[in-house]
Parts: structure tokens; C-alpha cells; sequence
């Protein structure tokens, strides 16, 4: 659990409130206009005494506001380390990456992403925590931490889904102990019984064949050319938390991310995003204009996407959003276009390439 401890008020912020306490009780007892019962003096005194209650009201009101200026800065601090930018380039591919917390003046939310290169390929995640705020932050970081292990240590990806599922249940588990001290040393039967997270884990490999699990999350889209479809159309398996995966998941098998294509991940919160007559905001149309007259680089693409989301919304979205992109830079000149291209490849089980579980895992951090 994430804490934000408010620094403990200073002899100097108390300064100015017990000197204007002392100027109103000084004129109510030692001045003589004070004990005097006409109009004029009663025009003087209520003069006095709402400039010392205006004045208490601001330093009151400038105190809140420091206060708060600190706890949205250490909460930025503990944001950027648990969601950490992405590097711009990872191994051969383009990198870029935004995130859009729902509550407003803050930078905290529930997404998570993360993109690594390791020798079993470039492993992503993108992943969305019930709720925002410094709880859901929490779990996104307890998700991360060990995505950011396993994704190095476990040579095959159902293994990774399985440590982020034990990840989020011991998280869980500690958080339900931390906010019902009841129970002691025991572990509740249901921990955080309404709390889910949904993941998408993502693997390019070298020859840019992409493998992926999906836990209840948004299909990415792929962007090829000026074309715009989505990396699949099956059912994807349910978030994690609520129902306990199966022992070795089904891995999809989604074709090949050919140079000069790009990959959109992003979050529930950009295609639920409504504007002020109830309508969905259109990712996908937005994401054809940003590719209209030719490919554009990740950068552009989120700053279009962003943009468009904004004035959708009117600058204030019902959800934290957020957006990851990643082209394919390798060898861009040489490569035939060929090879699947739309989530049909995704649609068949014939196609899916079962979970391999006999390769030993290699330790990095």
C-alpha cells in the first residue's frame, strides 16, 4: 500500500493565525471604541473583526494548498517510478507511451504499462486496475514489480501470467490484512473480493512474430500502411483476480509485425471515453486520420490520439487512459510484406501455438 504522510504544521505556519487572534482579542478588550454600544463603534468592530476572520481564511486556505501541491508531487514521484517511461527505442523497435489519470490536478491512476527486451524477445504489458487513485496505484505497482522479473526470469509467457496472477493475489491478500486488522494473521477467504485487473501480456520476437495472452483486455490494433485493424477477434480469458486461470493458458499466436507496422495497445478508458451526448470516442476512425496520408511515427500517433480524446471529452474523462505504441523499425527496407495481417490470424485455434514448459528460466533484474 502506497502512503502520503502530510508534513506536520511548523511554529511558522502558526505565526500568522495567533497574531491575528491576538489583534482581535487586544481590540476587544483594550480598546474603548470596542465597549461602546453605538452604531459607529459597532461599524468599526465588525470592520475589525471580518478582516481578522478574512485573513484566518486565507492563511487556512494557503496552508491547504501547499499541503496539496506536496501530496500531488510525491504522488507524481511514486507514479513515475511504479509507471516509468518507456525507453524510445527497444531492440529495433519504436517506442512511445501517455498516460491520462481521471482525476483531475493528478497524475495517478490505475493503468500500467511496460515494454523489455530479454532474449526470449520484446515482452510487453498493458494492463488496466480496477478503480484510480493511490490504491489502484498500488496494485499496478505490485503487478509491475513482478512483470518486470518474470518477463527476464520464465522463457515462456503462460509462466509469466502466472507469476503476475500470484503477484496480484499476495497483494490482495496483504492489502486485505492491512485494511481489516481483525483477522489477523490469517488470510481472509476473500481478500478484495471486487478487485480485478485486466492484462493484455504481449511478445515480439525477433522475426517479429507476435504471441499473446489476454486477460479481459482491449485487443491492440495494428497499423499497417494506412490500414487499421485489430490484432484479433477471439475471446480473450477473464481478468485476473476474480477466477483462477487455467494451468497453462492457451497462447495466441497473432502473425508477424512486419517493418514500418505499428501496434496500439491502450486501455478501456480511450474507446469508453463519451462526450457530452453520450457518444463513444472513436479510436479507431482517429487512429485512420493519423495514418491518412502516410505512416506516421509513434510520437504523432499519441499526440493525435490525445488531442482527439481531449476534445472529445472537454478536457475531463470519466477513466484514466492509457496508450502505448510500438513500430516496428527493423530492417525496414529489405523485409517482404507478406505473412498475416489481420486478427483472423488470432481467430483459430489450429493456429495457436501451445505453451512450451521445459526450458529453464535465466535470472536478470
Amino acid at each position: 500500500m502506497i502512503r502520503i504522510k502530510a508534513r506536520a504544521p511548523t511554529a511558522r505556519a502558526a505565526v500568522l493565525p495567533t497574531v491575528w487572534g491576538a489583534v482581535a482579542v487586544g481590540y476587544k478588550l483594550g480598546c474603548p471604541l470596542a465597549q461602546q454600544n453605538g452604531l459607529g463603534a459597532r461599524i468599526v468592530t465588525s470592520a475589525v473583526f471580518f478582516a481578522v476572520g478574512t485573513g484566518l481564511i486565507f492563511q487556512v486556505r494557503r496552508t491547504l494548498l501547499r499541503e496539496l501541491r506536496l501530496a500531488r508531487r510525491a504522488a507524481r514521484a511514486a507514479q513515475s517510478v511504479v509507471l516509468r517511461p518507456p525507453p524510445p527505442r527497444l531492440d529495433g523497435l519504436n517506442v512511445a507511451a501517455a498516460q491520462l489519470s481521471a482525476d483531475r490536478g493528478a497524475s495517478v491512476g490505475g493503468d500500467l504499462y511496460e515494454a523489455i527486451g530479454t532474449e526470449h524477445g520484446v515482452r510487453v504489458v498493458m494492463g488496466d486496475v480496477r478503480g484510480h487513485g493511490l490504491s489502484a496505484l498500488g496494485t499496478a505497482a505490485a503487478v509491475l514489480g513482478s512483470f518486470r522479473e518474470a518477463a527476464h526470469d520464465e522463457p515462456d509467457l503462460g509462466r509469466v501470467l502466472g507469476r503476475l496472477e500470484r503477484a496480484l493475489a499476495r497483494h490482495l491478500r496483504e492489502r486485505a490484512r492491512a485494511e481489516h486488522p481483525a483477522h489477523g494473521g490469517q488470510d481472509p477467504a476473500h481478500p478484495v473480493a471486487e478487485e480485478f485487473v485486466t492484462l493484455l501480456l504481449l511478445e515480439i520476437g525477433r522475426d517479429g512474430e507476435l504471441r499473446t495472452l489476454n486477460c479481459g483486455h482491449p485487443w491492440p490494433y495494428r497499423l499497417s500502411g494506412t490500414a487499421v485493424e485489430p490484432l484479433a477477434r477471439t475471446d480473450p480469458l477473464p481478468p485476473l483476480g476474480p477466477f483462477p486461470l487455467p494451468p497453462e493458458p492457451e497462447i495466441r499466436t497473432c502473425g508477424r509485425l512486419l517493418p514500418g507496422d505499428s501496434l496500439i495497445l491502450f486501455t478501456d478508458g480511450a474507446e469508453d471515453a463519451r462526450d457530452a451526448r453520450g457518444r463513444f470516442f472513436p479510436l479507431r476512425e482517429v487512429l485512420r486520420t493519423a495514418v491518412r496520408d502516410q505512416p506516421a511515427p509513434p510520437q504523432a500517433v499519441l499526440g493525435t490520439v490525445f488531442t482527439a480524446l481531449l476534445r472529445h471529452t472537454a478536457g475531463r474523462p470519466a477513466d484514466d487512459v492509457a496508450v502505448l505504441v510500438l513500430r516496428n523499425d527493423r530492417g525496414r527496407a529489405g523485409r517482404p510484406r507478406t505473412g498475416a495481417r489481420d486478427g483472423d490470424a488470432c481467430g483459430s485455434a489450429a493456429r495457436a501455438r501451445p505453451a512450451s514448459m521445459n526450458r529453464r528460466p535465466t535470472t536478470h533484474l
